[in-house]
């Protein structure tokens, strides 16, 4: 039996005596004490744990923690067969030592704290100092006061109860990644490329020359994740990565997310495929720039009217009526609010004026994969084989039927892409080639890049007429203002289900850089995602 009060029974009525006062209400369990034949109700504790029992229970496991007794301080939380072998490793594996917490204000059942110790390795030691929390609770079934176990109460970089820490010589030797320039780029000067560098180490640290060092790592349990380094106790030599990237664009990208969150911007060169800069601003640190996947709105309508061109359909000066409203299949299509309706639009006017309908009326004279196939054979999108030198998602146009046939025509429906996948349609627009987008050249790693036939001279020239009319005279003339040379743009705004504001996108193009944005719940294009780009654009 675990440790309670124990009761007398007397008939059937029975007194329970208890010492103190404030600990909550008591539920009572019949139970075998002390191993006689008596059975009766035992107390356990229920209702949040008082104040001095959040107090007491985090000072003794504050000191079992600092004596170095794992299996003591697992036992006063309430996971101790995943805490024990994490606090073993504490000192096994991670080689910490020298403990000393100290506690901050409690907060209700919150206990803030800052852990001072030293990393030992190899004969040499460093000082370790973070601040975690933690919170304490009732044990469902003891009724104590335990530690709600979490792996951050060990420390704040533990995300997972596989993640462990680790002190040894780095399963991989220290990479540095240059720019175009040779300029080293660090995590520091530019926070977006920290995962982007922890992968370069991990994929290229076997062929950039360097030596290992000795740090302290979380080691994550899954499979492809790479350490996340916390203390170098020895500096290895760094070999070194060249990029394409350019420090001058990418600090113009790094300002320009963080006057909005979530977003993230793609910047490349269209006459080489190159990326420039890549910049992400999101709580969760996803790198959603060359990965996510969200319906760009009408920044799609770039393929679309591709689509319509090479389908014999229209041209860029050819009608593309803009109505009210479309129907397709029972489904009623509008417009943004208070656009005017120009039943002798052009498909120019129609684009530069982002309007809905006339690219939904088309989608009875395509077949269901006419824009799959566009957007694979001339934009090189949708097929998964793009190989940039990190982990990329290339964009989805499925073939479908139904509503969202309608809707994938101005990047609704069923349509997934990012910032990347957007660039790279805008500078295959401006060219006529597709070029598969590149982070880390050929001459640092031999691979095979996607390719795809591009855009007829024709075709390419009526996108660049009408992107610069966008730019010129239309959505995304305010935004563009100001911005001199050859340039291009397509606004675009995406609602997605459960948000109440739709996703914020923008691409454009200035002499020889194309950019583009996206913000999660940013609203219209220009609202947020089109002074990402202009700013990007201006450093190019």
């Amino acid at each position: 039996m675990s440790k309670g009060v124990k009761v007398a029974v007397v008939g059937s009525v029975f007194a329970v005596m208890v010492g103190g006062a404030g600990y909550g209400a008591y539920n009572l369990l019949s139970a075998v004490s002390g191993g006689s034949e008596a059975k009766g109700p035992v107390a356990v504790k229920s209702g949040p744990p008082s104040a001095g029992e959040v107090k007491e229970t985090a000072k003794a496991f504050f000191a079992a923690w600092e004596k170095g007794e794992a299996s003591v301080a697992a036992g006063l939380t309430n996971n101790a067969g995943v805490a024990g072998p994490m606090f073993t490793a504490y000192d096994t594996e991670a080689h910490i030592s020298g403990v000393k917490i100290t506690p901050g204000t409690i907060s209700g059942l919150r206990v803030p704290y800052r852990v001072d110790a030293t990393v030992s390795y190899g004969g040499v030691s460093k000082p370790l100092t973070y601040s975690t929390s933690l919170t304490v609770v009732r044990g469902v079934t003891t009724g104590k006061a335990l530690v709600d176990w979490k792996p951050a109460v060990v420390h704040p970089a533990l995300t997972s109860d596989t993640d462990t820490l680790v002190t040894a010589g780095a399963a991989t030797p220290a990479v540095e990644a240059v720019d175009r320039d040779g300029k080293v780029l660090t995590k520091d000067e530019y926070p977006s490329l920290g995962a982007i560098l922890d992968q370069l180490r991990t994929r290229f640290a076997d062929k950039a020359g360097g030596t290992a060092g000795v740090e302290l790592v979380v080691r994550h349990g899954t499979s492809g994740v790479p350490d996340k380094t916390l203390v170098t106790l020895a500096e290895g030599k760094p070999g070194k990565v060249r990029t394409t990237l350019s420090a001058e664009v990418q600090a113009a990208a790094e300002t320009a997310v963080k006057k909005y969150a979530e977003s993230s911007v793609v910047a490349l060169q269209p006459s080489t495929g190159e990326i420039l800069a890549i910049a992400n601003n999101r709580a969760d640190g996803f790198d959603a720039a060359v990965q996510g996947t969200r319906p760009p709105g009408s920044t799609m309508k770039i393929v679309t009217a591709a689509t319509l061109i090479d389908n014999g359909l229209t041209t860029s000066t050819g009608p593309a009526p803009c109505t009210p409203t479309a129907m397709w299949e029972g489904q009623t299509f509008g417009n943004i609010k208070g656009m005017e309706p120009n039943e002798n639009a052009t498909l120019a006017n129609s684009f530069a004026r982002s309007c809905n309908t006339a690219f939904i009326k088309f989608a009875d004279d395509l077949s269901n994969d006419s824009l799959t196939r566009e957007a694979q054979d001339k934009f090189g999108l949708g097929q998964g084989n793009w190989s940039i030198g990190i982990a990329t998602t290339d964009g989805s146009v499925p073939a479908v039927s139904g509503p969202d046939k309608a809707a994938n025509l101005i990047g609704q429906g069923q349509i997934q892409m990012n910032p990347l996948n957007m660039a790279s349609v805008t500078a295959t627009a401006k060219t006529g080639t597709f070029r598969q987008p590149i982070l880390v050249p050929l001459s640092v790693e031999q691979r095979q890049l996607a390719t795809a036939e591009g855009l007829s001279d024709s075709t390419s020239r009526q996108l660049r007429a009408m992107m610069r009319q966008t730019a010129v005279s239309g959505t995304a003339q305010e935004v563009m203002a100001g911005l001199s040379g050859t340039i291009g743009a397509k606004t675009g705004s995406a609602e997605t289900d459960g948000n109440a504001t739709s996703d914020s996108w923008f691409t454009a193009y200035r002499n020889d850089v194309a950019a583009a944005a996206m913000v999660q719940s940013g609203g219209h294009g220009v609202d947020a995602a089109g002074p990402i780009v202009a700013s990007v654009l201006r450093a190019g």
